[in-house]
């Protein structure tokens, strides 16, 4: 029964898909954004700039996404029209942003203080030295924990179905009003975010090993010849 509805209804869940990996991909790079802007902030000597980070950080991550989606599209929609995709994007974004700065920080601090003043002593502007030294070394650190929360955003944007986007889950809930087979349908639905999420996770691999290419200096090998 699963497999009658995977070929009767492959046309519709995978444009559903796609609409889903959009939403995902725009609502995680604005959320990189936000969330390197508040890193900032919390690693800033400014009290009112770290005081903003600490309040954003503990009201989104102190509250559940689907409140936050609903206030945000609901409150974006009385002030300006928006699609559903970009109030929905908009709403994702805010809320991984706090994740994601968490994540930029932890990395961003983790780097030895050492090569900012090496850098600084080089003539290099503390932006100048930030870009160049630090945050490519920060991004790096950073990209496993950045894949499990790029996973979870994933994840999380089926909440969007609740505020009437037809993505993956709206269109699933949407079959499974009309099909009456619920549980087969669900079933798919599911099927369809494990491929998405395990092709995801295959290329944050291959990328995570790829940046720790040449980390480990290669032993150089012994020299067995007797000199004569």
């Amino acid at each position: 029964m699963i497999l009658d509805i995977l070929l009767s209804s492959y046309p519709l869940f995978l444009k559903a898909s796609w609409l889903t990996l959009k939403l995902t991909a725009v609502a995680l790079l604005l959320g990189c954004g936000v969330g390197l802007v508040i890193a900032f902030f919390r690693i800033s000597s400014s009290k009112v700039l770290n005081y903003i980070a600490h309040i954003y950080i503990t009201v989104i991550r102190g509250t559940p996404l689907i409140v936050q989606i609903a206030i945000l599209y609901f409150g974006i929609s009385n002030l300006v029209t928006l699609s559903q995709f970009w109030a929905g994007a908009i709403a994702l974004a805010v809320h991984n942003g706090a994740y994601i700065a968490e994540i930029f920080r932890g990395a961003i601090q983790s780097i030895d203080r050492g090569q900012m003043e090496a850098s600084r002593s080089l003539g290099m502007s503390y932006p100048l030295a930030m870009r160049r030294i630090i945050l490519p070394q920060a991004f790096r650190r950073a990209i496993p924990s950045l894949g499990n929360q790029f996973i979870i955003g994933l994840k999380d944007s089926s909440l969007v179905a609740y505020v009437g986007m037809q993505d993956l889950w709206g269109t699933g809930l949407s079959e499974a009003a009309s099909n009456y087979r619920q549980l087969e349908t669900y079933m798919v639905v599911g099927l369809y975010y494990l491929v998405m999420i395990t092709i995801f996770t295959y290329f944050v691999n291959r990328l995570e090993g790829r940046l720790s290419t040449g980390r480990t200096p290669k032993k150089q090998p012994k020299d067995n010849s007797v000199a004569a």
